[in-house]
C-alpha cells in the first residue's frame, strides 16, 4: 500500500477503525477472533495506522486492540484518543481533557492496549471547561515522557487549532470527512497551512456508501444498540434520498469496474496525500474491500461527477452529539 503523511508521521494510506468491532454497530462484540483476524489481515495489505479509543466499550475495544497486536505491535500506528470519559469525577457524558483526567486516561490506554507508548493520542473532543492550552501542555509532557509521539484533535475548528497548534504540534486532525460530509473542506487550507494531516473517520457514512442497506426494513433488521436506528441519516424520507444517492456512486462504480465503497474511499485518497480514511470493519473480507481502493483509480471526469454530489440529507450527527462539535 502506498503512504501518506500526517504531519511528520508516515502511515498507509487507508487505515483502519476498530470501533465496530466492539461498539456502536450491529454485532459489535460477537465475534472477537474474526475482528482479531481482520486486524492481522489489515497489517498484512499494508494497513499501519489501527484506531481505537478509550470510551469504545468502554475500553473493551483497547482491550481487543492489544490482544490483536501482540507480536504485531512494531508494524502498526496506533492511535487511541481520551476526553468522552472524565477520571475527575465530573460525571458522565462529559468531555473532560484537564490535565489530571489525560494523566489517567493514558495510564489505562497504555496497560489495555499492551504497550509502552502510543503513537498517536487524541483529544476526542474539545471540552469547553479545559483551556485547550493547559490540554496540550499536558500532552506535551507526555511526549517528553515518551508516553505518546504525537498529539491529534478531533473534530476541533480552527481557533482551537490554531491555539493548539502554538503549544505543541498536532499531526492530525481526526474529524469525519467523506462524499456525504464536506464540512471538512473548509478548514484543509489551514490544517496544510500548519502541516496537519486529516484523518477521516466515517468514510463510507456509517456504511451507507457499501450498499448494504438499502430499505427501511434493512434498518429495522439492525441491533437495537445499533445507533444507526436512530440517526438522522437512516430514517424517514432522509433514508429515502440517501439510497438514491448512493446509487449515483454505485453508477461510478460500474463504470471503474469496483464496488462502491472502493470508489468513495478513491475519491478521498484523490483529494490529497495528506487525507487518510479509516473505514471500519469487524471483518476479513471488507478490510480486503477497502485496502483494494488503494489500487483504484479514477479519472479527472469521474472524480468532478462525484464532487457534483451533494451531500446527504440529514445531520451526520446525533442533536446531542453536534452539540460536541465545534464548528
Amino acid at each position: 500500500m502506498r503512504t501518506a503523511k500526517l504531519g511528520a508521521l508516515e502511515v498507509g494510506r487507508i487505515g483502519l477503525g476498530a470501533m465496530g468491532m466492539s461498539h456502536g454497530y450491529s454485532g459489535a462484540g460477537s465475534d472477537d477472533a474474526e475482528s482479531i483476524r481482520t486486524v492481522h489481515r489489515a497489517i498484512d495489505l499494508g494497513v499501519t495506522l489501527i484506531d481505537t479509543a478509550e470510551v469504545y466499550g468502554p475500553y473493551v475495544n483497547e482491550e481487543l486492540v492489544g490482544r490483536a497486536l501482540r507480536g504485531r505491535r512494531d508494524r502498526v500506528v496506533l492511535a487511541t484518543k481520551f476526553g468522552l470519559i472524565s477520571h475527575t469525577g465530573r460525571g458522565a457524558g462529559g468531555a473532560d481533557s484537564s490535565p489530571d483526567s489525560i494523566r489517567t486516561a493514558v495510564e489505562g490506554s497504555l496497560k489495555r492496549l499492551g504497550t509502552d507508548h502510543i503513537d498517536l493520542y487524541y483529544q476526542h473532543r474539545v471540552d469547553p471547561d479545559t483551556p485547550i492550552e493547559d490540554t496540550m501542555g499536558a500532552l506535551a509532557q507526555l511526549v517528553t515522557e515518551g508516553k505518546i509521539r504525537y498529539v491529534g484533535l478531533s473534530e476541533a475548528w480552527a481557533g482551537t487549532i490554531r491555539r493548539a497548534h502554538a503549544v505543541h504540534p498536532v499531526t492530525a486532525l481526526q474529524s469525519e470527512y467523506s462524499l456525504w460530509t464536506r464540512d471538512q473542506e473548509e478548514i484543509l487550507p489551514l490544517l496544510r497551512e500548519l502541516g496537519i494531516g486529516l484523518v477521516a473517520y466515517s468514510p463510507l457514512s456509517r456504511g451507507f456508501l457499501t450498499g448494504a442497506l438499502r430499505t427501511p426494513a434493512d434498518v429495522e433488521k439492525l441491533d437495537d444498540n445499533d445507533f444507526r436506528k436512530n440517526h438522522p441519516r437512516f430514517t424517514g424520507e432522509n433514508f429515502q434520498r440517501n439510497v438514491r444517492l448512493a446509487d449515483q456512486v454505485r453508477a461510478v462504480a460500474d463504470q471503474v469496474g469496483a464496488t462502491s465503497a472502493q470508489v468513495a474511499l478513491a475519491w478521498l485518497l484523490a483529494q490529497g496525500g495528506d487525507i487518510v480514511p479509516i473505514p471500519g470493519t469487524k471483518r476479513v473480507s471488507r478490510v480486503e474491500e477497502n485496502a483494494s481502493a488503494d489500487a483504484v483509480t479514477l479519472t479527472p471526469d469521474q472524480i468532478a461527477t462525484l464532487t457534483a454530489l451533494p451531500v446527504a440529507e440529514g445531520g451526520h450527527h446525533t442533536e446531542e452529539q453536534m452539540r460536541m462539535i465545534e464548528r
